[in-house]
């Protein structure tokens, strides 16, 4: 199952395939007159020609150069046949190769990452098109006609259409980023939060280690040792925790989840979601209750649970869910899944456009995890993270 949004794609694509097609048996069948010899088939050549350079894969040449490609080859041509046709030889111009240049416009505007690349291309596809209709000058000064100008001012509406359009689509994108980029932030700064009160955890649990050492150093000097390998242990883990995060400030006004209650925690979340109506069921296995998890790596448990249950909620009412965690090696797995909406609401459950899973990914990944959200063949969604486990050590208090 494809979700709405490359179903939409798709359909968009194959409708733009349908009329570059149409207008290329138009140029073949509604434009020739024998009377303009060979340039009354140029058309045939140069439209297919700028349509390629358009549908042309990304893999390929860069789109800056493809452009530049058509919109030199078009403005050659339209100088040839001008300077060398002649008035009964002036040929016409084909109208893909025309939508195909102010297609290209568009797109050159939005794809190009340089703004100074993206305004020369666009400069050039724009000269290109509008200068297409001077093929008639020829003819029209035989005939004291304005036909070529006509056209070239209603080139100009469209090259100024298309570049409006194609500014609007580049800035949606930047302003997308910018989204992206605030989500991304928005989530260091709940992780160094979280990072704060369990370091505090940690250190606290070193303090007393610490004393009781002291205490014991004369009167059991043999339990002095696993004490300081404990120490060793939770400082290693405590510095790791904060390498992975050093450069995150903290946020305020954050729920807690203390250390070694992710258990207790998930399965209150699942039944307050379950109050709701909702049919979810949490399934944890015995060799996720025993794994030693890192603090930052149990509130992001926490987290992917919350937010996957969140967008169920949202965009799938009537779902059966289920919330599955277990171990797979030495990493803890968790999976979200949920069916398919009972009152066939369109729309993937991890939402159209959003941002909570960049937000999610961001979180996960900053604590060497692995997030991947899909579609499912039921018509539901499925959220599934991976995340580090933590050597057992005997008598750790962590």
């Amino acid at each position: 199952m494809y979700s709405e949004t490359l179903l939409r794609r798709r359909a968009l694509v194959a409708v733009g395939w349908l009329v570059l097609g149409l207008l290329g048996l138009l140029d073949v069948f509604a434009g020739r007159e024998p009377d303009y010899r060979w340039t009354s088939w140029l058309p045939i050549v140069s439209g297919p020609f700028a349509c390629a350079a358009l549908l042309w894969p990304d893999r390929g040449p860069k789109m800056q150069v493809r452009a530049l490609l058509v919109a030199a080859g078009s403005l050659a041509l339209t100088v040839g046949i001008v300077v060398f046709a002649g008035p009964d030889g002036a040929g016409t111009w084909g109208v893909l190769e025309g939508v195909a240049l102010l297609v290209l416009l568009s797109r050159a505007v939005w794809a190009v990452p340089r703004p100074r690349t993206a305004a020369a291309v666009s400069a050039a596809l724009a000269v290109a098109a509008i200068a297409i209709p001077l093929r008639w000058l020829p003819r029209d000064i035989q005939n004291d006609s304005q036909t070529a100008i006509n056209w070239c001012l209603l080139m100009t509406l469209g090259a100024g259409t298309a570049l409006a359009w194609g500014l609007r689509a580049r800035l949606l994108e930047e302003q997308r980023a910018r989204d992206i980029a605030a989500v991304r932030q928005r989530q260091r700064l709940e992780l160094a939060h979280d990072l704060h009160d369990f370091v505090a955890h940690h250190v606290t649990g070193i303090i007393v280690q610490a004393n009781a050492a002291l205490t014991l150093q004369h009167t059991a000097p043999e339990q002095v040792g696993p004490l300081l390998e404990n120490i060793t242990r939770s400082g290693s883990e405590t510095l790791d925790s904060m390498r992975r995060l050093v450069r995150v400030l903290r946020e305020d006004d954050h729920a807690d989840v203390r250390p070694g209650e992710v258990w207790a925690e998930l399965a209150r979340l699942v039944s307050a979601f379950s109050e709701d109506e909702a049919d979810v069921q949490l399934q944890v296995a015995a060799a996720a209750r025993e794994a030693r998890l890192a603090p930052e790596v149990e509130t992001s448990v926490h987290r992917v649970v919350q937010e996957a249950l969140t967008n169920v909620r949202r965009h799938a009412p009537g779902a059966v869910v289920a919330v599955r965690v277990d171990t797979d090696g030495a990493r803890l797995r968790v999976e979200v899944h949920n069916t398919a909406p009972a009152a066939g609401r369109p729309g993937p459950v991890g939402g159209r456009g959003g941002f909570g899973l960049v937000g999610l990914r961001e979180r996960v990944e900053a604590v060497e995890g692995t997030l991947t959200a899909a579609p499912t063949d039921d018509g539901g969604w499925r959220v599934t993270a991976t995340f580090p486990v933590l050597a057992a050590v005997a008598g750790s208090p962590a």
